[in-house]
């Protein structure tokens, strides 16, 4: 098995992370409000803001500023945790390895997730724009149409036109991709 290694440091850090589904199963846009409420939930426990988001049918993209990146690790694990303790049995995956048995998965989510440390401000732009054309990459979806992200909110902000990423964009934005 692979070994992760993690960069942590105490100040504040943008920090890219995306997680996945088991099997890539479509279950978090029904899951919606129990998606929210465990991101709330992990806010309770460890000092995080999301600076960034798009869910979608089976993923999540979102950029944390975090005082303490080593925390990184237990948010996630926290929003997955609860999410999984509280999704309706009809979303439990049933068909699970013995190595997953063992571990007593649910076969919610994938294991792991993958993170990235924003390196400067080109860097966090590039993830930013990424995050929010995601609905264009996988569901031909304008941005702006898309409900399950902050989009809207750095439209309101003055960030984005609101026509960004229309389907003309898309094939000049097409060269992100971080999954």
């Amino acid at each position: 098995m692979a070994t992760f290694r993690r960069y942590f440091n105490n100040q504040q850090t943008y920090i890219f992370v995306t997680f996945v589904t088991y099997n890539r199963r479509e279950i978090l846009i029904p899951n919606i409000d129990l998606l929210k409420e465990s991101i709330k939930h992990a806010k309770t426990k460890f000092l995080f803001d999301i600076f960034a988001i798009v869910v979608m049918k089976e993923h999540c993209h979102l950029i944390i500023s975090v005082k303490k990146s080593k925390e990184v690790p237990q948010i996630i694990k926290s929003i997955k945790y609860y999410f999984s303790a509280n999704i309706s049995n009809n979303y439990i995956f049933n068909n699970l390895s013995e190595s997953a048995k063992k571990r007593n998965e649910k076969g919610v989510w994938q294991r792991r997730y993958y993170d990235h440390i924003i390196r400067d401000e080109e860097d966090l732009f590039r993830h930013i724009y990424y995050i929010h054309f995601n609905p264009m990459k996988h569901y031909n979806i304008a941005p702006k149409d898309w409900v399950y992200s902050s989009f809207k909110n750095f439209v309101k902000n003055n960030l984005y036109d609101e026509n960004w990423c229309n389907f003309n964009d898309k094939y000049k934005i097409k060269e992100l991709d971080y999954e």
